[in-house]
């Protein structure tokens, strides 16, 4: 009788957290591609020159456009409206209401800046063909712009002071040495200048325009980067780990010639520059993959009060000439950044945009967590957790390792309406910051030199063994997914531990280094070398190694699905990357999808192709990861869409 009672029990326990589980997967909703991407992409935001408005980028018509919106809230209003090349807002003029605007061609990188003047009409301000241009800041006396091109030699950017009465423009510095310029000066006797050396050597230098003097700062192989010089040009501020794994804040006194280290925190301080008239110092922190921001009153360097936002955090901020307004953008992983202002001296908060859809409701998308695991040399790995609502022991759930760009990119704690959507549709997701991702110390960051597709594959395989141990998750469905260098990871893992992940989904990923390499633009001159320093000299025996570690020569081994997608206006990764890798898998009768946007660069910006895109990701994941349809196999095999 008593083991009846107790067979009785478990079942009702059994029944009982089926029940539960059940209820868990009815409560979270799910939602379309076309509703997840009815979110807002917002970005930038310059003040007017009379505190009024706000100058800010906006995706909202399907393609980035650039807005104005009331400072205290209001209506959008819409200054472009172009339906093909992005358009992005660079800054109100600093005297009136001109905008500075950019824009390449269709993805093609090759930025143009742009004026839109006060009857309405828009005039390229920097209109030499092929060439880009960037804007660097305004002048002191705000009555010139500062901006970079590479007009004069396609490989080096000079730098150039553009009056804004009749954008007339001077050379300041001539670029001969393959510098890369950084700050300028209030009263232009200094420009800051580095140069990449290799994976942690950034050399940082200070050139006197008075006396030609080029003074470099960095005694060591350090990495150093260039932030801000004082109000009364007394002082440089830079960033180094000189001595330490992070980034640490410094002072070089330009008189004479002291350093001081400024601010430390236990992770990469990432930036730092003051406010218009120096008032404020602004300190961004790199912890943990997420942005935490000071604010610091200058002359005390002592932080001061910000907006409580809960469980959200400031990811930037920006100031008002008059350094009485900050406008701010607040989210968090599962939260795409609201843009807000506050005025510091009423202390009155407004909030400007809702970019969540309105049909999308917050408890329904997932938080991320950081986690750590070893990997198989015991080195300590960090990556970012997404766990769907309704994933349980009971109710296990397939998963995928994400891998992000670079090499030396990080994955971040924030918004990703891919990852939402993906995990929105029962698909746990890890997103691996494999050994050689930036943000964790210089020793991690170095690890994968010339060690790329092996070590950092690693690391990947021992996420995946990390997600098959966690109990919600069934450890026979994990595949692999990532974009750019995750793209090259997805590959390499199909190729080089081909039994380890059932599918991969290859986006614009590398396949061939060599050519890659090879092919790179004219404008990464300034740090090509370390480039081929970090990943090996296609012109050298390296390029032995490098053959072996593309996946595209050793496409027989590949025996699980593939998806790739791909923009024919990439720059970066040449359409010819994933033209042959899937001519070469398509040869092993393995299901593969090809998918080519013909206006798209690197990585798809227009609403359309985005929805088209992921869409057509989670129904290739649904049919070979969820549910395994082997017996499909030749139907994907030569399955390919173009999307013009």
């Amino acid at each position: 009788m008593k083991s009846k009672i107790i067979a009785l029990a478990m079942a009702t326990l059994l029944f009982s957290c089926k029940e539960e589980t059940k209820i868990a997967q009815e409560e979270t909703k799910e939602y379309t591609i076309d509703q997840f991407m009815d979110n807002e992409d917002v970005s930038g935001g310059s003040f007017s020159s009379d505190n009024s408005n706000l100058l800010i980028s906006s995706n909202r018509s399907g393609i980035t456009n650039v807005y104005t919106v009331p400072v205290k809230g209001g209506e959008m209003t819409a200054i472009t409206k172009s339906d093909s090349t992005s358009i992005m807002a660079v800054s109100y003029f600093p005297n009136d209401n001109r905008m500075l605007m950019s824009a390449d061609g269709n993805g093609d990188e090759i930025d143009h800046l742009f004026v839109r003047e006060l009857d309405g009409t828009i005039k390229d301000i920097t209109p030499d063909k092929g060439a880009k241009a960037s804007f660097y800041g305004w002048s002191k006396d705000k009555k010139a712009l500062y901006y970079g091109s590479n007009k004069r030699d396609p490989q080096f950017f000079d730098v150039y002071k553009l009056s804004i009465d009749d954008y007339t423009a001077e050379m300041i510095y001539q670029n001969n040495d393959g510098l890369n310029f950084s700050a300028i000066s209030n009263d232009e006797n200094y420009f800051a200048l580095s140069k990449t050396m290799n994976t942690n050597d950034d050399d940082l230098f200070l050139y006197n325009v008075k006396t030609k003097e080029m003074t470099k700062i960095n005694d060591t192989l350090s990495s150093n980067s260039a932030q801000d010089f004082s109000e009364n040009d007394s002082t440089f501020y830079y960033t180094t780990d000189d001595g330490g794994e992070f980034k640490y804040l410094m002072s070089y006194d330009l008189n004479t010639n002291e350093k001081k280290k400024v601010v430390e925190k236990s992770w990469d301080i990432v930036g730092s520059g003051f406010t218009s008239n120096g008032k404020y110092m602004v300190v961004y922190v790199n912890d943990d993959g997420k942005n935490a921001i000071e604010v610091l009153d200058a002359p005390s360097m002592k932080p001061i009060a910000l907006p409580d936002f809960d469980n959200k955090s400031i990811t930037s901020v920006a100031f008002s000439d008059d350094e009485n307004w900050m406008r701010m953008y607040v989210g968090g992983s599962n939260a795409p950044s609201d843009l807000y202002t506050y005025n510091l001296e009423t202390k009155e908060q407004y909030k400007l945009t809702n970019v969540l859809n309105d049909s999308i409701d917050i408890d329904d998308l997932v938080t991320a967590r950081v986690i750590r695991y070893k990997s198989f040399d015991g080195t300590e790995i960090p990556a970012i957790y997404y766990l769907p609502h309704q994933a349980s022991k009971e109710y296990q759930v397939p998963a995928l390792v994400w891998v992000h760009g670079g090499p030396g990119g990080q994955t971040r704690q924030n918004f990703n309406s891919l990852l939402q959507y993906m995990v929105n549709h029962g698909y746990a997701v890890l997103a691996v910051n494999n050994r050689g991702s930036s943000g964790y110390g210089k020793t991690f960051f170095k690890m994968d030199d010339k060690n790329h597709g092996e070590k950092d594959l690693q690391d990947c395989v021992e996420g995946k063994n990390w997600l098959a141990d966690q109990p919600e998750i069934d450890g026979s469905k994990i595949g692999i997914i990532g974009g750019s260098y995750g793209g090259y990871m997805t590959m390499a893992a199909l190729t080089y531990t081909p039994e380890e992940f059932k599918v991969g989904v290859n986006l614009f990923g590398v396949t061939n280094w060599m050519r890659t390499l090879k092919s790179i633009p004219p404008y990464w001159e300034s740090f090509r070398a370390s480039l081929y320093l970090e990943l090996g000299d296609p012109y050298s025996a390296d390029s032995v190694r490098l053959k072996q570690i593309s996946p595209l020569f050793h496409t027989d081994k590949v025996t699980k699905p593939l998806m790739v997608l791909q923009g024919s206006q990439d720059p970066r990764v040449l359409q010819v990357e994933s033209d042959e890798i899937v001519a070469g898998v398509r040869k092993n009768n393995v299901p593969v999808e090809y998918v080519l946007f013909e206006d798209e660069g690197h990585g798809f910006v227009k609403k359309e192709n985005q929805i088209e895109a992921y869409s057509r990701i989670l129904t290739f994941l649904d049919k070979y990861l969820k549910n395994e349809n082997s017996s499909d196999k030749g139907e994907y095999a030569k399955a390919e869409v173009e999307v013009e």
